[in-house]
């Protein structure tokens, strides 16, 4: 019997700057952790309410952040489990969505915060909360200087494996191929969490500096819990954003753009059409591709139509020979 060792592939589609996103965010959950320790025993040191508050509410993002990197060691340690049909590199996306909730949670404990106080104003530690939050800050521009830090780059190669039945030609090739023009843009939704939930916590900081010198040195108390309601605001739109993109990675939505190039290079010449199609991202560099083409053309060629499509890491071709006319 025929061997079929060179039809059989892997299916791990971790983005290329895996690790290294995974490294940075175990360095910023490490700032976060230690930022959020100092701005509650400090609270409880000088006993203010502030302090204490915000050091809760760092929690809540280090809570976020430490989902995330578990996220990115899940999907390494899995990445070659078959039990997951196409890969762990959707793990990222889950991870997102949760923070996403967390994000939005926050957003909304803030919002509430920010009217009682509105309603009944209560003292305010100026001094030892600006202090901290100028503290804070500082360790939320370290954060996302870590988060961003890195460049993606990308090497592969390409193989290809089908069989026939009748009329009907299947080929399901994984593409991976050497090219230098500039990469895809990879989207890492669960490193974009962590870094959204940074963003959150500097954005927080700057408005509380601004209220808390305003309220320092011209009195004016309203403005801090007014400053609240704008970053509460900010906030539940990064939160919305991030739970919209990754609910669409988690639901399969088709991705419009690479289904639409897919098409383009299929029906180009007039003969074939495609009766039915799929496509779908499977990680943070990679999409899958089902796709029906009516034509009396071959697998291979239809194949190499769609070289292309770099983003096409799993590819399935079914062709239904006959059917035009």
């Amino acid at each position: 019997m025929q061997s079929t060792d060179h039809l059989t592939h892997d299916h791990v589609f971790l983005g290329s700057a895996h690790d290294e996103n995974a490294r940075r965010t175990l360095w910023v959950v490490g700032l976060t952790a230690i930022m959020m320790v100092g701005e509650i025993v400090a609270g409880y040191v000088t006993g203010s309410m502030a302090l204490l508050a915000d050091g809760f509410h760092m929690a809540t993002h280090a809570g976020a952040l430490t989902i995330a990197a578990i996220a990115y060691g899940f999907a390494k340690k899995h990445a070659a489990n078959r039990d997951y049909s196409f890969g762990t590199g959707k793990v990222g996306d889950l991870a997102g969505f949760a923070s996403a909730l967390v994000l939005g949670i926050v957003a909304i404990g803030i919002g509430v915060e920010s009217v009682l106080r509105l309603l009944q104003p209560s003292p305010v530690a100026f001094t030892e909360a600006t202090l901290i939050a100028a503290v804070g800050l500082a360790v939320n521009i370290a954060s996302a200087f870590l988060l961003s830090g890195g460049h993606h780059h990308g090497h592969g190669h390409s193989h290809d494996h089908g069989h026939h039945h009748g009329h009907h030609h299947h080929d399901h090739a994984l593409h991976e191929d050497h090219h230098h023009g500039p990469l895809p843009k990879a989207r890492d939704n669960n490193l974009r969490s962590a870094y959204v939930h940074v963003l959150a916590d500097a954005l927080t900081s700057v408005l509380a500096i601004v209220a808390l010198l305003c309220g320092r040195f011209f009195g004016w108390v309203w403005l801090d819990p007014v400053m609240g309601l704008v970053g509460a605001v900010v906030i539940a739109r990064w939160s919305w954003s991030l739970m919209r993109d990754t609910a669409a990675v988690l639901l399969d939505r088709t991705d419009d753009h690479v289904a639409g190039e897919i098409t383009e290079l299929v029906e180009a010449n007039g003969d074939a059409k495609i009766v039915d199609l799929h496509v779908w991202r499977i990680g943070p560099e990679a999409h899958a591709a089902i796709v029906s083409v009516a034509s009396d053309l071959t697998r291979d060629v239809v194949r190499q139509r769609l070289t292309p499509v770099h983003e096409l890491k799993h590819l399935t071709i079914e062709i239904h020979s006959q059917c035009l006319g």
